[in-house]
């Protein structure tokens, strides 16, 4: 249904992650019975995740600490570990700036060339972590640093921005053919973003194996400020959904529908699910790991264009252990660990034993669950609060 904004121009009503519930059904699980895994063209992973191609978030290390934990990070290939042979310094510089110099420095520091052997060497270290070696390239880059990716041994690959489209239109260069891309480049690719059915549906006819859905909600974006682009996340994943089954019966093929964005909390990636995504891309949480380089600090992939940043650094502290914060134990209460037991349980008191089962849950309407009866939470800042 639209809403009319004005005599010229009407708009449908959407919906973020804050605004829906899950619904209780009337059957639950035992926890221990529920199957939370993935499985993304010839590969499965224990936890439906992928964390997020940030700076601030993967470095080889965490790549590989994460993928032993039953998940899977996508480096950037053109950021600050193939540009710097040792990062680290930089890293401890950005921590360190106030925030009204923070944007600007940035800029200056990852004016450093990209450097392709660094590329090769960065995706060799994961591999020789012994797990799945993803990276992310913008689509301006990717035919340029493929073969350097490929030359480590990248096993998945992302092509990524802040809006990919499957129909780029420039008058001054060849833009990227990615349906002829997608063929010929003889690894699975997930591209995105997207944030409607249509965005959706043309980037799976690429033939992508996966198509990562949010335009803005993410914690250090300001996309939707700079631009006015973007969509509630709950409302762009569920729109993707229905794309992947408009997909899907055209040609019997199922695209994985990848949450990018927005989710904080266990009871976050749980919503994203039951609104139809087959897995979440988490930048801040994983930034706020112990393990990760920046310091506490978080910034996306815009937040450095030399002309137009599209992304702010925020101070996201830490949280405890990549181990903690997506499989638990949890010591506090306010959801921002042991993600995926979030999930678990959501899934457990649901009666929903695997995650395309979950995608079928009962979600409502619901802009009241993050305050009603929290009063004394949000008063005293815990919990809820």
């Amino acid at each position: 249904m639209e809403i009319e904004i004005g005599m010229a121009k009407s708009g449908r009503r959407a919906w973020g992650l804050d605004d829906i519930a899950i619904v209780p059904s009337r059957r639950t699980r035992d926890p221990e019975d529920i199957d939370l895994s993935w499985e993304l063209d010839a590969f499965t992973f224990e936890l439906p995740m992928m964390a997020s191609a940030m700076d601030s978030a993967v470095s080889p290390d965490t790549a590989i600490e994460i993928g032993r934990l039953g998940g899977l990070a996508v480096l950037n290939l053109e950021g600050l570990w193939t540009r710097y042979e040792d990062p680290m310094p930089v890293y401890e510089e950005i921590a360190a700036l106030p925030k009204e110099k923070a944007t600007q420095r940035m800029q200056e520091l990852y004016r450093q060339p990209i450097d392709p052997d660094l590329i090769t060497r960065r995706v060799a270290e994961i591999k020789d972590g012994g797990v799945i070696a993803a990276g992310s390239l913008t689509p301006q880059h990717v035919d340029r640093y493929i073969d350097a990716a490929k030359a480590g041994g990248l096993d998945v690959l992302v092509i990524q921005g802040t809006v990919v489209s499957a129909e780029h239109v420039s008058s001054r260069t060849e833009p990227l053919d990615l349906f002829q891309f997608i063929r010929e480049v003889e690894m699975p690719v997930v591209v995105g973003g997207c944030a409607s059915y249509s965005g959706a549906l043309h980037l799976m006819r690429t033939g992508a194996v996966g198509v990562l859905v949010g335009v803005g909600p993410g914690a250090a974006c300001t996309t939707r400020g700079v631009l006015g682009i973007g969509v509630p996340q709950a409302t762009a994943i569920a729109d993707a959904a229905g794309a992947r089954t408009r997909y899907l019966e055209e040609t019997g093929r199922y695209v994985h529908v990848i949450a990018d964005g927005g989710m904080r909390t266990g009871g976050d990636v749980a919503k994203a699910i039951a609104v139809g995504a087959d897995a979440v891309m988490l930048g801040s949480p994983i930034a706020a790991a112990d393990e990760s380089p920046a310091g506490g600090f978080h910034w996306g992939m815009a937040t450095f264009h030399p002309t137009l940043p599209r992304g702010s650094r925020v101070e996201v502290g830490r949280l405890g252990s990549l181990r903690e914060i997506l499989l638990g134990p949890a010591h506090e209460n306010d959801g921002r660990r042991n993600l995926f037991g979030g999930l678990r349980g959501a899934m457990a008191l649901t009666g929903h034993a695997n995650v395309k089962e979950f995608q079928k849950a009962q979600v409502m309407v619901a802009p009241a669950l993050q305050t009603e009866g929290k009063q004394l939470q949000r008063s005293q800042g815990v919990g809820m609060g």
